[in-house]
């Protein structure tokens, strides 16, 4: 039986889709499971569309590349074009509600479609450059793929070192996940 969580989150350059895929996948690891991340992404660094193609599984994980995502997250209107062929009658797809996107642009055949506020909450309530911690948040609450401390303390061990040096961070960065993580458990409510 495949147990394997597909993922693939996509946004413009500089918006964290790697970082966050990065630290999915070795929380995955950390925890016991097998986890693949495989990226893509134009030339420029900034300002492009950005991909992050992720599988975490309690077993051996036979194939890097996947047709169809369990969840697409898509932070761009680019991404929604570009991420639309991940998606199947099997799939949630995540897009945040500060994208200007016409209903028809979006994948029908998805299982569920969700629109989140989190650039908004990122903005407002916490700090923009929390925005793909949120994101990491909705994710993980989406797939049930790790759990919360677990992810926490990838966080911890990618940023240690930021929070070392200004401690609020650490609070910050764990208020945006699990604030992102809320507004899926909202949403599914």
């Amino acid at each position: 039986m495949d147990n394997t969580i597909k993922i693939a989150l996509a946004g413009e350059g500089g918006q964290g889709v790697q970082s966050i895929a990065r630290i999915i996948v070795e929380a995955a690891n950390d925890d016991g499971k097998e986890a693949l991340y495989i990226p893509n992404f134009g030339v420029e660094q900034r300002g492009g569309v950005s991909v992050a193609f992720c599988q975490i599984s309690n077993e051996k994980i036979g194939s890097p590349k996947f047709k169809y995502a369990d969840l697409v997250i898509a932070l761009s209107k680019r991404a929604v074009i570009r991420t639309k062929q991940y998606v199947n009658e099997d799939t949630t797809f995540i897009y945040d509600t500060s994208i200007e996107v016409k209903e028809e642009e979006l994948p029908q055949e998805a299982k569920k479609i969700f629109a989140i506020p989190a650039l908004d909450i990122a903005k407002t309530e916490l700090h923009p450059r929390v925005f793909n911690i949120i994101i990491m948040g909705a994710a993980i609450e989406t797939t049930k793929i790790i759990d919360m401390e677990q992810a926490k303390k990838a966080i911890e061990k990618k940023l240690g070192y930021k929070f070392e040096q200004n401690p609020k961070l650490r609070e910050l960065n764990y208020k945006a996940i699990e604030r992102g993580a809320n507004l899926v458990k909202d949403l599914m409510a």
